[in-house]
């Protein structure tokens, strides 16, 4: 694991409930990464989404996309981090293929594109398995 939970927890700012990725297990410094959420029956969200019928909630995919963005943003852009908060500013192209379900192991990649002073943009994708559940193009800015 590149980075562990506390890694993370080190570069963004999110906790529980709202911290999405469990791990990220490759980096391309400036280029990629990929990070790991492991979807568990007990997450709180399941409780009204939908009784009976579990699936994780298409934006909260995208939070996690989001945060996976961030994190390469935060940590795997440069090999020193001028720190601050990075906002999620623009959500494009959003498009949902398939469920998540409880059990499932849902894998976040997060691309950069491009960068202009604070502000970056990354295409990112929510898969399980060889399945996509999920792309989008995300733009963020550093405060």
């Amino acid at each position: 694991m590149i980075y562990n939970l506390e890694q993370i927890m080190a570069l963004i700012p999110h906790r529980y409930p709202m911290l999405l990725i469990d791990g990220v297990i490759e980096l391309e410094k400036g280029r990629r990464l990929r990070a790991v959420k492991n979807v568990t029956a007990n997450e709180p969200f399941f409780q009204g989404h939908f009784p009976g019928k579990p699936i994780m909630p298409g934006v909260l995919i995208l939070e996690a996309m989001a945060q996976a963005s961030c994190v390469l943003a935060a940590g795997g852009m440069a090999e020193s981090n001028t720190g601050g908060l990075y906002l999620l500013t623009g959500i494009k192209d959003a498009k949902f293929k398939r469920p998540v379900v409880p059990g499932d192991q849902l894998l976040l990649d997060a691309v950069f594109e491009r960068s202009k002073r604070n502000y970056a943009i990354f295409s990112a994708t929510a898969s399980v398995g060889d399945e996509v559940a999920a792309t989008a193009t995300l733009s963020c800015v550093q405060k």
